[in-house]
């Protein structure tokens, strides 16, 4: 009997050690995470800024729509905020934490419902390190002040509203660019809320001054800038012209005549999604959502290859020291290391 009461106990013991290990959890940065997708090599110079071993990493799931990626740098090491643009929230992902809520609301602050994409779009940082807002619901551009609270930088042009700002880029002087395309409004293009009978490209300068800078584009989205800043490159994601242009930057900070850099049109018949954020890397290479995931371009429009994640691909983001991107694609937030480091990667 003694014995039968040992062996039992001794079984328990052992269930109960197995049990309280099988809960403990490892530490994030100790955990391998899982991979998705794979690096297209269609020229060999994309082995410059890809590594032969380079994997496509799924960092977390279960978001309606990511968008935005902005790395911000802090005392621990940064972390990595994102638009979940359906839900009206910002999230925050931080290495060893993993997901946390970060904002809401983020792009919409009325009562009645507004339609499947409320939220903020497109985040980046000022010079002196403000977080940006592009508010689909709000229509506005807004700034998170130190103090905590939000400032409205515009919100209309001409005395008209602006449609739903989408994307940003800040210029070494400060000045804002960004793109308006109708997709935050609940119907869109044919939504009776909507003032402006264009998709605008605009500056807003440090002073304040808000300039047109061109409205050829029917569905300008992604925004980014080469190294020297001489060219503004824009995607546009109407699928009946899903095309990458660049513009030349005067010197007065206005464009001049835009040109095609890249066209997706006959990728979009064999993957889904289309031409949508993009971000340039120090040596000019754009790395520019697409049909089924990143791809990358050089700056004279030569396709190097794809970071195919198979899926929506929305935008991504330089982080960590730069040479980190970032991806958003549907309901994944991803990331791959490069050889490469964003241009003028600021590690505020």
């Amino acid at each position: 009997m003694k014995r039968m009461i040992r062996r039992r106990l001794f079984f328990l013991t052992i269930m109960t050690i197995t049990f309280v290990c099988s809960q403990r959890v490892l530490p994030q940065e100790l955990r391998a995470y899982p991979t998705t997708g794979k690096v297209v090599r269609l020229e060999n110079s994309i082995n410059e800024l890809l590594p032969p071993d380079a994997r496509i990493e799924l960092l977390a799931t279960g978001f309606e729509w990511s968008e935005g990626p902005l790395w911000v740098q802090d005392a621990d090491g940064g972390y990595l905020l994102f638009s979940d643009i359906p839900r009206n929230s910002v999230m925050k992902w931080k290495e060893g934490a993993g997901i946390s809520l970060f904002m809401k609301p983020s792009g919409y602050t009325g009562v009645a419902d507004y339609g499947r994409e409320p939220g903020s779009n497109g985040l980046a940082l000022d010079l002196q390190g403000r977080i940006i807002f592009c508010e689909h619901g709000d229509r506005r551009i807004s700034r998170l002040e130190k103090e905590g609270g939000k400032k409205t930088l515009v919100d209309s042009y001409r005395g008209k509203r602006l449609n739903s700002p989408n994307d940003a880029a800040v210029k070494s002087n400060g000045d804002i660019y960004f793109t308006d395309p109708p997709y935050g409004l609940p119907k869109g293009h044919r939504d009776p809320r909507r003032e402006l009978d264009f998709c605008g490209v605009f500056r807003l300068s440090t002073s304040g001054k808000l300039t047109l800078l061109t409205k050829e584009m029917t569905r300008p989205n992604g925004i980014a800038f080469s190294p020297d800043e001489k060219v503004l490159y824009v995607a546009q994601s109407d699928s009946t012209n899903p095309i990458i242009k660049a513009f030349p930057v005067k010197s007065d900070g206005t464009l001049g005549s835009g040109k095609v850099l890249y066209d997706f049109r006959t990728l979009m018949r064999k993957y889904p999604g289309g031409p949508d954020g993009l971000k340039v890397d120090k040596g000019g290479n754009l790395f520019a959502t697409g049909p089924g995931g990143v791809y990358v371009i050089t700056p004279e429009g030569k396709l190097l290859g794809r970071i195919h994640t198979g899926k929506r691909t929305a935008n991504c983001a330089w982080g960590n020291d730069g040479s980190v991107l970032y991806i958003t694609a549907d309901d994944y937030l991803c990331r791959i290391k490069t050889k490469t480091k964003g241009a003028n990667f600021r590690n505020m």
